[in-house]
């Protein structure tokens, strides 16, 4: 699948072991999924619309590229989706944010939307949508199509964790979509839980189990 892009470094390993832990406490989990998200989001923005500009240093004048404005925007996919975008504003400070917000479908276990609050403008900008864990990717692959239903057509993805599944249906789904993941894990669980996974990523956040 030539749109996924699996991460892969000794920070990236390091941080990881924390995160799952079951003895790593809500303030350290939160952290984390900070600067996995900077790490991820320095990756995936390598190739984002640049111009250049003069500046003027103190012994003399020179031509740098910087990030276009009003060129990105972090799309979380609620609510876990959330906990990532601080560590993607670390980079992009001037990112805008828009929201979606996703549901199951108890009748047809389908993911339905039950929020959509998308910035202004955003047809013509990258779009990174920002979600911890890619299960089974029903929610992504929805939170994907009602961008595209939105005029965008660049759009990217990223995720902390993911399972082979969620990374395949995406993939398939929308392969115009450039997916960056920080780690694969082995398979889902009857009950659609990344295993070995680190638990319900937005619960962990919060704080709410």
């Amino acid at each position: 699948m030539n749109n996924v892009h699996i991460l892969s470094h000794v920070l990236i390993d390091h941080k990881m072991a924390k995160l799952r832990s079951v003895n790593t406490g809500t303030k350290e989990f939160r952290e984390l999924i900070d600067e996995l998200s900077t790490i991820v989001a320095y990756e995936g923005l390598a190739d984002i619309p640049t111009t250049t500009i003069n500046v003027t240093t103190p012994l003399e004048v020179v031509e740098q590229n910087v990030i276009k404005e009003n060129s990105i925007a972090l799309v979380p996919i609620l609510r876990a989706g959330l906990g990532m975008v601080n560590g993607v504003l670390n980079l992009l400070p001037t990112a805008k944010v828009g929201h979606i917000g996703m549901c199951r479908n108890e009748e047809t276990l389908l993911p339905e939307s039950y929020y959509n609050k998308l910035p202004a403008g955003i047809e013509s900008m990258i779009a990174i949508v920002l979600d911890p864990m890619l299960a089974t990717g029903g929610s992504a692959i929805a939170a994907i199509q009602a961008l595209k239903d939105a005029g965008v057509v660049n759009i990217k993805m990223m995720n902390i964790l993911a399972a082979p599944v969620g990374i395949e249906a995406v993939a398939k789904a929308h392969p115009d979509v450039q997916i960056y993941v920080v780690k694969v894990d082995r398979c889902l669980d009857e009950n659609g839980y990344i295993l070995p996974g680190l638990g319900d990523a937005g619960d962990r956040i919060y704080g709410t189990k």
